[in-house]
């Protein structure tokens, strides 16, 4: 049993090529409880905005898949650019979301890649500090704006000269505003301006679309978040 326990601390594979079965299930094993136990505050951490079922998933699966593809390799420096190589041919796609969910992506494959060396006891405390971490972040709210930065698109019919109309309404609701696209929609019937703003505190947004809403000829309006402002680009 103590030479089991001590053959996980140097790795899976072993000078002669062969490889220890129990070691390479324990860590696979071990990789799955650290994907579900990563995919768990990543849960928590969104239970209040919401979050996808396949991403989930592929926080449980992605430090089981690292490992396996660690152990494969081994010190074959030619399994390792075969491998690289097969990797390329790999085609994806990824719908903009937040940018904090790359951090569990990278958490999954380091805590996958540490497994995949064998180092199970440096995997727990690197998932320890780093859960610390981002639970501290989340309850403490930091890197929070206390302001109110959103972005707002306005819709106008192609005769109406924007420069200016606008600017009254703009100044005397918002701290900050800034035109950041002009983009002409329906063949160029339509002229869509997108523009990023920060509110005074305590501004009423309903009354601050009805006021815009006078000088755009009744035509559509969005306010979102900036952190969502990918979808008025699209």
């Amino acid at each position: 049993m103590n030479e089991f326990f001590n053959s996980i601390i140097p790795g899976v594979l072993y000078g002669g090529g062969t490889v220890n079965a129990k070691v390479v299930f324990l860590c696979i094993g071990s990789a799955v409880l650290f994907g579900i136990l990563i995919s768990a505050v990543y849960i928590f951490t969104h239970r209040k905005t919401g979050y996808s079922n396949g991403y989930v998933s592929t926080t449980v699966m992605l430090p089981a898949i690292a490992a396996i593809i660690i152990m494969l390799i081994g010190d074959n420096v030619a399994r390792a650019f075969s491998l690289a190589g097969a990797f390329t041919l790999v085609r994806y796609r990824s719908v903009p979301g937040d940018p904090n969910d790359i951090c569990y992506i990278f958490f999954s494959l380091a805590i996958g890649v540490t497994l995949g060396l064998g180092y199970i006891g440096y995997a727990a405390i690197f998932f320890l500090l780093l859960a610390v971490v981002i639970l501290l972040m989340h309850f403490t709210n930091y890197g929070q704006s206390k302001k109110r930065n959103m972005t707002l698109k306005i819709t106008i019919p192609e005769n109406l000269n924007y420069h200016g109309v606008f600017d009254n309404v703009l100044n005397h609701y918002t701290s900050f505003w800034k035109l950041c696209r002009v983009k002409t929609v329906d063949f160029g019937s339509l002229f869509d301006l997108v523009y990023t703003i920060t509110f005074y505190e305590g501004m009423d947004e309903k009354e601050f679309i009805d006021k815009l809403r006078n000088l755009n000829g009744n035509l559509n309006i969005t306010l979102v978040l900036t952190r969502n402002e990918d979808s008025l680009y699209a």
